[in-house]
Formats: C-alpha cells, sequence, structure tokens
C-alpha cells in the first residue's frame, strides 16, 4: 500500500445500503486489499440495463469469487514481467478466461516508444547512442522525449486466427499502388503487452512454432518475397486451457513460468455469491463496475507501485540456496525453474512493499512456480540411458584391459 494514501481511499463504493470496507490503513498488502474488496457485497436492485452489441464490459477482477491462487498469480505477472507469464488448467466453467479478461482495469503504464523502430531511452543507457536510430539520437541530444506512459494492453491471440494474422504479412493497402511493406501481426502488436490465448492446447502447430520462437528470442523475423522485417515481441504470455480437450506440448508449456489449477468453487455460499455476482453484471453492467470502481483504481496504482519498485528488490544468497535446494530435491532439469521461483518471489516481495524476498515469499509461489516441470518420460528416457552409459564403460573397460 502507499503510504502516501489516504485512509478512506476505500470507500463505499455502492452507497450508504453497501457493506463498509475496511479503511486504507487497516490493509497490509496488495494481497489483501484483493481478498477483503472480493468478499464485499452487491447492490443488485434495479431494471436490466442493454450494455449495447458491440459494448465491452469486463467483469471486475475484484469480484471474483475465491480462486485467491488464480488472482494471486495474474497480479504478479502483471508486476513482474519476468517471471514468464501464467498458465491456467482446469475444467469448463471456472472462471479462467473471465479473470484474465477483467484484467483490463488493473494493467499498469509502462514507457511507450515514439519512434517507429521502436526505439526507447533504455537502448541508450544499454548500448549507447549508437544503439537508436538517427532521428532519436537527434531527439536524445535535442533533450526531447523518446517515448510516453501508455497503458498496458490485453492482446488475445484467437483459435481461427492464420499465421500471416499472428506474424505479419504484405499490407494490402499499400500493394496495391504497386509497393511492398509489411503489416504487424499479433504478435508484434503484444510486444510489451500482455498475449493471452484461450485454449492454447488447441492452437495450430504452425501458430505454437511462431509463438514459441517470438516467446524465446524477444523478436522475430517475417519475410514475404523480397522484402523482410524484424518485429519485437517481448510480451507475457498468459494462457487457459482445459486438460481434457488435448495436452499442450511440453516445448510450449515450458514457456510458461507460473502453473495454476483452476477448481470449480466449492462452498455453496462461495457458488451463490458467485451466481448473484454474475446475475448483477448482466442486469447492469456499468452499475456492478462501479461499485468495485474506487478500489480498482487503488489496486491498479498498488500494482504499478510494485512494478516500479520491483527493482530495489533483492534476493538474499540464504534464501536463494533454499531455492535452489528445493529445485533439485524435486529434480527438475529445466532452468526455467530457477527464474520462475526467484522472480515471482521477488515479485511478491514487492507487492507487499518489501526490498528483500524472505522465506516465506518462496512458500506461498513455489507451488505455482515449480508444479507440472517433471516429466515421467524424461526420467525414464535419462534412467535408460545411464543404465546404457554404464554398461558401454564396462565394456569398453574390460575390451581395453
Amino acid at each position: 500500500m502507499s503510504e502516501n494514501t489516504p485512509p478512506n481511499q476505500i470507500i463505499e463504493a455502492g452507497g450508504e445500503d453497501s457493506n463498509p470496507i475496511a479503511p486504507t490503513s487497516s490493509v497490509r498488502s496488495l494481497k489483501e486489499l484483493i481478498e477483503r474488496v472480493s468478499g464485499k457485497d452487491l447492490q443488485t436492485k434495479g431494471e436490466r440495463e442493454d450494455a449495447g452489441i458491440a459494448e465491452v464490459l469486463p467483469f471486475p477482477f475484484l469480484a471474483l469469487v475465491g480462486q485467491s491462487e488464480l488472482k494471486l498469480a495474474l497480479i504478479l505477472a502483471l508486476v513482474n514481467p519476468s517471471l514468464g507469464g501464467v498458465l491456467l488448467l482446469g475444467p469448463r466453467g471456472t472462471g479462467k478466461t473471465t479473470a484474465v479478461r477483467s484484467l483490463v482495469d488493473l494493467l499498469p503504464q509502462i514507457p511507450r516508444s515514439l519512434c517507429f523502430y521502436g526505439c526507447l531511452p533504455e537502448d541508450i543507457e544499454t548500448g549507447g547512442v549508437d544503439a537508436v536510430c538517427p532521428d532519436c539520437a537527434r531527439k536524445f541530444a535535442e533533450g526531447k522525449p523518446l517515448s510516453k506512459m501508455d497503458r498496458v494492453r490485453l492482446v488475445e491471440l484467437p483459435l481461427n486466427a492464420r499465421l500471416e494474422d499472428v506474424v505479419g504479412g504484405i499490407d494490402e493497402r499499400v500493394a496495391v499502388h504497386d509497393r511492398l511493406r509489411l503489416k504487424r501481426g499479433l504478435l508484434a502488436q503484444a510486444d510489451k503487452n500482455i498475449l493471452y490465448v484461450d485454449e492454447v492446447n488447441l492452437l495450430s502447430d504452425e501458430v505454437v512454432d511462431a509463438l514459441l520462437d517470438a516467446a524465446a528470442q524477444g523478436s522475430y523475423t517475417v519475410r514475404r518475397g523480397a522484402v523482410s522485417a524484424v518485429f519485437r515481441s517481448r510480451f507475457v504470455l498468459i494462457g487457459s486451457m482445459n486438460p481434457e480437450e488435448g495436452r499442450l506440448r511440453p516445448q510450449i508449456q515450458d514457456r510458461f513460468g507460473l502453473r495454476v489449477i483452476v477448481h470449480g468453487l466449492k462452498e455453496p455460499k462461495e457458488r451463490m455469491e458467485a451466481y448473484e455476482r454474475v446475475q448483477a453484471y448482466l442486469a447492469k453492467p456499468r452499475q456492478m463496475i462501479g461499485q468495485y470502481a474506487d478500489e480498482t483504481a487503488l489496486v491498479q496504482a498498488e500494482i504499478q507501485q510494485a512494478r516500479d519498485s520491483l527493482v530495489n528488490v533483492s534476493l538474499s544468497e540464504e534464501v536463494a540456496q533454499i531455492g535452489l535446494k528445493l529445485i533439485s530435491q524435486l529434480n527438475i532439469d529445466s532452468l526455467r525453474a530457477e527464474i520462475t521461483l526467484f522472480e515471482s518471489a521477488r515479485a511478491h516481495a514487492a507487492a507487499d512493499r518489501r526490498d528483500e524476498v524472505s522465506i516465506d515469499d518462496l512458500i506461498v509461489v513455489a507451488p505455482m512456480a515449480l508444479r507440472l516441470r517433471r516429466s515421467s518420460y524424461i526420467t525414464e528416457y535419462l534412467d535408460d540411458q545411464n543404465a546404457e552409459e554404464e554398461e558401454l564403460k564396462t565394456i569398453i573397460h574390460q575390451t581395453i584391459n
């Protein structure tokens, strides 16, 4: 929580009849704030409201009932893009897609390049003036800004997307004038944004290959005849899937940092509360969203503050060794396990307004960071290979001696 936030910042958004929410001063962390706001009651009186055919009004993130691990994983991904994204696995109707789309009002601000080539001030900090285009080098020398603050966007990759839609292709508007120019695809549009893939296990192989290449390199190349272009694609990947509809290719599963198993709500009281909130949203979406507007703005500010302070969060040698020992005991081969575990722990500490990772942070994020990283096939394969290696050594030793 921000130290400068007034004690009465969280108000009774539903009016005088709403249940009061505890004042900001009594909430100790972003996680506690989300849990407390998610439990408040709604005002559901009034006529059904027509939201309009093409209007998009996402369900409020803070109105999601239960699913604390799911909500925490998504928040940590907003705080720290370096943790590797989130994979949500669970049955149909458990709120996976709704939760991701409801992040729209919580997305933080980032510096967005004003240059066609995507030059940023950080490029000059790391590579000098030669790392940017001549126009941006001139602007930098003149003291003009190279970027502006802009909100992170949620870019969805639909299942019916063609490969050309994903990576880009010939700009037909320019081609009619006998000129060739490549237009950006969804992967380029997702640069420094969030890329969401619903039913990620059902993507076509060619789209998965393009996605893997872009996620691994942070950029990708498109060639169409004599024309080629390189597009940046540094995005946070979020995917959701229902395991009964098909398995996810191991190559792309390994690209996801946090893995959340989403279960249906067990308590009848929670299921009834979820039903009532959905009905309130369908009847009067604006009124329902408005009841969470103040708290949503406060959480968005907390996420922004945690993201900005992340650079100051350190990982001690003691905590790091405990994390490494945990990964070793689980026999996890992928080095991405350490990246996800430590980066998500740093994000959890930043969200809790601390500048050093504790063992408690590891305890909270370890299940999400380390589950579904072992393969029975690889284990059996390596065991067989080790047996063969021992046999080879024995035969070679006996034959030579």
